[in-house]
């Protein structure tokens, strides 16, 4: 997942290589460059599948950056560092402006998003919460009556 836009780039570099990479080995092709075409065909489906990763990692940042993003329920706690970045970036904000909301400093956002949250306590992430205007379920599902 892409959390920011040095992030971004980087990506986009990537996919760029990428597909020079990959119109690099069809025009090879037609010049027939003495590798078995089973490894040619291998070789390419490999660098096909990698670029259609990036270039889905770059849809999903852009479309976040547009603003498209519907928090639905979180089930599970493991969703909620994915579901804070994704908001701050549908929301247009960058990890410096967050940083700001929440009177730290930009590196402590940018520690946060890099390790899912694993270091923020859970008072930090309420703020994080509610300088996102997340609207948090409280309510805990029940199994049943004992």
């Amino acid at each position: 997942m892409i959390k920011n836009e040095r992030q971004y780039r980087i990506t986009k570099n990537q996919a760029e290589r990428f597909s020079q990479t990959l119109a690099s080995f069809r025009q090879r092709s037609r010049e027939t460059e003495g590798v078995h075409p089973r490894i040619a065909k291998a070789r390419e489906d490999a660098v096909r599948s990698q670029l259609s990763d990036l270039e889905e990692q770059l849809r999903e940042y852009e479309s976040l950056k547009a603003g498209n993003f519907e928090i639905k329920n979180l089930n599970v706690v493991a969703e909620l560092p994915a579901t804070l970045i994704k908001a701050r970036i549908s929301q247009g904000l960058s990890q410096k402006d967050l940083a700001e909301r929440l009177s730290l400093k930009e590196q402590q956002i940018q520690r946060y998003e890099a390790t899912d949250y694993a270091s923020a306590s859970l008072s930090r992430i309420k703020e994080v919460v509610s300088a996102l205007g997340v609207e948090a379920n409280t309510s805990v599902p029940t199994t049943g009556s004992r």
